[in-house]
């Protein structure tokens, strides 16, 4: 992080804040956390960070003088005003109210001339801050129980080993289907299995008794158009009901979106953009979800191919097309599926999702502020990018406002190192979320995979990443190096409450250290979940590249003991695991080069099926679907039916042929599937018009299955999976162990 100056400093809030909120709080402290994240010439950004020491207060105002002449010219999540040398930043709604140990953080843009010095003085709501816990002359008492030195944690989970995930709404969605609507909503991961629901069109129930073995109605005979709101009920008292649900009149809806305007490269070619890979995450605290998308310019390159791209930009929508901001990662990060892994989670615990990438000399935010060296240009004449500033940014989900920037770890040092002296293997990066202290999310991100592995565990708290661990091959041993895959997997593999990193042919535990290794080297795909609901734990499907390696191999995730394998068989491609047969118990694996269906014990069972590609829960059944291309098949043993076929729509990535995203975002557990459509002006959602009699929890309360939507857009993107398994002959699946940030 380039940072100027750190200012910490302790207020008490005098008379002015009694007032306000009453005389016992009028003698409660903070502190204040002023730092300058990046610099350029004649401007900068800031981040400040307020926490409350003290009593509960509702509304602040933190005021400082500048001694450099600096000005503040765009504020995010703050209003602030400059008269003079005097600054004062103002509380929006959502951050107005400071719980004890609570934190509220802003930033700004500033202008600067001849230096920047950071402000050595604060007051807030009009007492000076002292630097110290005693003030000079409090105009009230200060209390007779000083805060501790160390705040005492809040929002504590509920019980032990519970883990931190979205306060989200019902999810409510009514799709066409047939002559009715099919009408499905969330069980949310902390309502009791049993709890039931009315649904109401308009302002008439509809639901003689309330519904409690499924979380779906059919409205028979219903108008298209028909509005629905569901209201739970607990303990025979019926709640308020939750926001309208979404109308998919034909089966999908659209949410328009605004594609950028293309370019001409430095050697004259011009490219255009298509909206590429997708992520879902709650930007605003509202309990809805909104898109982040990427956009790839049409000379986007994989690393292995020379030349200039266009910049990749990545913007945020809500569910009506209301465009939030756009970061332009510029010149000096290239475009393709290797560069850039953009996560989208709430990492602080706000109620509000963050937005991670790496980020370069030149990258601009979604307010405006310059990363880096905003004139740098770092491209080589074959269009790759192997020297200047790399850096990981934590962004601000509300407004796209950088909120912490650091060095990307590990630096690219001699680029022949990575395996190649030309910039292939030295860019190959993924990231993925995981709960490495079994309750909080953390940050994972990488470089390498075909040779040295670095792996580094990030923390986003109070404001700023802070490193955790790192994993590097070179100096856990050379057995680890050239094990990735194109992707990652996060699961708690061997049950101790805390997530682990499968990274291709081997494992890191949650505290950074080797937990198993197969060293069946490198490959393009790989399943992590219950596949096999017989044993205990959780099993892994992977597929190898290596002709001298097994050509696919299911394994005890818990160990790395390889379970059954199939005989080399040059590079295999392409690999899916999912219960997908009835005929067969657990999941079946398939890939491209091993003929015939696996059973979950390595028998072949059958006539493999027509794609190897995502999977999706689409109909009534719990058996999964195959997705592939723009459509949805059921498999059958002697041939598959076609479910849906996307119209108007491409999918992503080449040949990869994956849509913009899959998963459970809206509605009841079964999955929902975005594609662009063909022009790039809208992402078009579909969703299933099939009944279920299956109650499941929303599947984004399986923190298993959320952090696999977190990570699904990471290079070669692949299919999520819950941490149970999901099929014929399922068990009920238990409530999750979760509490809302």
């Amino acid at each position: 992080m380039r940072t100027v100056a750190v200012v910490t400093a302790t207020a008490l809030l005098g008379a002015s804040l009694a007032a306000s909120v009453g005389t016992a709080a009028a003698a409660a402290v903070c502190r204040v956390d002023y730092a300058v994240a990046s610099e350029w010439q004649g401007g900068f950004g800031a981040n400040v960070t307020v926490t409350n020491l003290g009593d509960p207060i509702d509304g602040w105002a933190l005021t400082w003088s500048y001694t450099g002449g600096q000005t503040v010219t765009q504020a995010w999540s703050a209003t602030v005003t400059q008269a003079g040398a005097a600054v004062t930043a103002r509380n929006v709604s959502y951050n107005a109210a400071l719980p004890t140990n609570g934190t509220a953080a802003f930033g700004f843009n500033g202008a600067w001339t001849g230096s920047n010095p950071a402000p050595t003085t604060f007051s807030l709501n009009g007492t000076a801050c002292t630097g110290s816990t005693t003030p000079g002359t409090p105009t009230t008492p200060p209390p007779t129980n000083p805060p501790p030195t160390t705040p005492p944690p809040t929002n504590l989970p509920p019980q032990a080993g519970a883990r931190q995930v979205e306060d989200l709404d019902r999810g409510a969605i009514s799709v066409r289907s047939g002559n009715g609507n099919l009408v499905s909503w969330r069980l949310l991961g902390t309502e009791a299995t049993n709890t039931g629901f009315h649904v109401y069109r308009g302002t008439t129930r509809v639901t003689a008794t309330p519904i409690t073995t499924s979380t779906n109605y059919l409205d028979a005979g219903a108008a298209a158009d028909a509005t629905y709101t569901i209201r739970a009920v607990v303990n025979g008292v019926e709640q308020p009901a939750g926001p309208p649900a979404l109308r998919f009149a034909n089966g999908y809806l659209d949410v328009p979106i605004q594609r950028p305007n293309g370019g001409t490269t430095p050697t004259g070619e011009a490219y255009t953009y298509s909206a590429n890979d997708a992520s879902v995450g709650d930007l605003d605290g509202d309990g809805d979800y909104e898109i982040v998308l990427k956009w790839d310019p049409s000379n986007a390159k994989d690393n292995s191919q020379s030349g200039y791209t266009g910049p990749v930009y990545v913007d945020a929508y809500r569910l009506d097309g209301t465009r939030l901001w756009r970061i332009d990662l510029g010149r000096n990060i290239r475009a393709g599926a290797h560069y850039t892994q953009f996560q989208v989670y709430d990492y602080d615990g706000d109620g509000a999702a963050e937005v991670a990438m790496k980020t370069a000399d030149g990258s601009r935010s979604g307010t405006g502020q310059v990363i880096g060296d905003a004139n740098a240009d770092h491209r080589n004449s074959s269009g790759y990018v192997l020297a200047g500033a790399e850096f990981l940014t934590m962004f601000d989900g509300r407004t796209g406002a950088t909120r912490s920037t650091v060095d990307y770890q590990p630096p690219r040092g001699t680029v022949s190192s990575w395996g190649d002296n030309y910039g292939n293997r030295v860019d190959r990066f993924l990231a993925g979320t995981a709960y490495l202290d079994g309750a909080r999310p953390s940050l994972i991100v990488s470089r390498g995979y075909y040779t040295r592995t670095v792996i580094v565990a990030y923390d986003f708290r109070n404001g700023s990443l802070q490193r955790r661990w790192t994993f590097d091959s070179n100096s856990a041993g050379s057995q680890y190096a050239g094990q990735g895959n194109h992707s990652l997997t996060i699961g708690d593999v061997d049950a101790d409450g805390r997530d682990e990193i499968v990274f291709g042919a081997m494992t890191v535990d949650d505290n950074g250290s080797p937990l198993w290794n197969t060293r069946n080297n490198h490959g393009d795909a790989a399943h992590l979940g219950d596949l096999d609901p017989a044993r205990p734990g959780l099993e892994y499907f992977k597929v190898s590249e290596d002709g001298s390696k097994p050509a696919s191999w299911f394994a005890d995730a818990r160990t790395g003991q390889v379970l059954w394998s199939t005989a080399p068989a040059g590079d295999n491609g392409r690999g899916v695991a999912a219960d997908v047969y009835a005929g067969s118990p657990g999941a079946e694996s398939w890939s491209s080069a091993v003929d015939g269906l696996r059973s979950a014990t390595g028998a072949n069972v059958g006539r493999k099926p027509s794609s190897a590609n995502f999977v999706i829960w689409w109909d009534g059944d719990p058996v999964r679907e195959l997705l592939d291309q723009t459509r949805i098949d059921k498999y059958g043993t002697g041939g598959d039916t076609r479910l849906l076929t996307g119209s108007g729509v491409a999918g992503n990535n080449g040949t990869k042929a994956t849509p913009a995203l899959s998963g459970d975002i809206l509605g009841d557990w079964r999955e929902e599937v975005i594609w662009r459509t063909s022009e790039s002006t809208a992402l078009r959602i579909y969703a299933t018009p099939s009944s279920t009699d299956r109650r499941i929890h929303t599947l984004v309360h399986d923190p298993m299955y959320r952090v696999a939507l977190a990570w699904q857009n990471t290079a070669y993107n692949q299919p999520p999976h819950p941490s149970f398994f999901i099929g014929n002959g399922m068990a009920q699946p238990p409530r999750p162990n979760v509490y809302v940030s």
